[in-house]
């Protein structure tokens, strides 16, 4: 069957909108273009727009207060995104611009309108957008994507597919996110370096641990380097799995089965060996 298409339509009858004079052409770079599909450009009163959480939670007051003040010379260049849910507007992307233009007494603001969005597509979009970021914490992007495996209940694989990470990135994220609320709090207010968390939650429990989590909370130790520091004076070595005498057998077997001379009955008597081994 034939696939219809609308009429095309002439110069004169169609409805374009310039943004050419607002948007920085990066945007369509900074922005998913296959999430923001659909979406709609206009001026949006700021008041009429609802702020919820979102993935960015650090807020310097000097750098909002320079934003501002570049809002105010050269205009808002790159637009919010905001979506429409009944006579409401809720904030997806762009809460730091938002703050700055109400430090300014901004009354309106070109916004990317988007409607009849799953919430788990709003959260991709938020991720997608401050991800491009580099002054977004390490904190706010572990929260984000555990909210979004919590939302959608994608296994960190789908995750690393949806929102285009690294899957190492993403069980990294999903590790330092369930760590005590106090730790994150105090790696945001230290800007405490990821690998510090990460490397002291794989430590052991005992009093080691305990002292280094008060040396964290305190501003102590922020640093790498620091903390191994720490875990020398506690003469402290992370212990290597060594091979055992399965592993080495199972190797050697593996090795085997390569070699061409080897029967094909014996081949398969291995190859059901290995499979009755291995599910064990």
């Amino acid at each position: 069957m034939a696939k219809e298409f609308a009429a095309r339509l002439g110069k004169k009858d169609r409805k374009m909108t310039d943004i050419s004079g607002q948007v920085d052409e990066k945007v369509l770079r900074l922005h998913d273009q296959k999430l923001l599909r659909g979406a709609q450009l206009d001026h949006i009163a700021l008041d009429s727009i609802l702020v919820r959480d979102q993935v960015r939670t650090k807020f310097n007051d000097d750098s909002l207060q320079e934003l501002a003040d570049n809002i105010k010379a050269n205009g808002l260049i790159q637009p919010l995104v905001i979506h429409r849910e009944g006579n409401k507007f809720v904030l997806i992307c762009g809460e730091r611009r938002f703050r700055a233009m109400h430090l300014i007494n901004m009354e309106t603001a070109p916004c990317f309108i988007l409607e009849d969005k799953a919430p788990e597509e709003l959260m991709a979009i938020q991720f997608s957008e401050n991800q491009a970021r580099e002054d977004l914490h390490y904190i706010d992007q572990a929260d984000s994507i555990f909210g979004y495996q919590k939302l959608t209940g994608a296994s960190e694989r789908k995750i690393t597919a949806s929102l285009g990470i690294s899957k190492s990135e993403v069980h990294r994220c999903l590790q330092i996110a369930k760590m005590p609320k106090i730790m994150k709090e105090a790696a945001k207010k230290f800007n405490t370096e990821k690998y510090v968390l990460l490397e002291w939650d794989e430590l052991p429990l005992g009093p080691m641990k305990d002292e280094l989590r008060t040396k964290v909370l305190a501003g102590e130790v922020t640093k790498r380097l620091q903390l191994k520091r720490q875990l020398s004076l506690h003469n402290y070595a992370k212990q290597k799995k060594s091979p055992n005498a399965m592993d080495h057998l199972m190797k050697e077997m593996k090795s085997q089965l390569k070699d061409p001379k080897f029967q094909a009955k014996a081949r398969a008597m291995m190859k059901q060996l290995i499979k009755e081994t291995t599910l064990q």
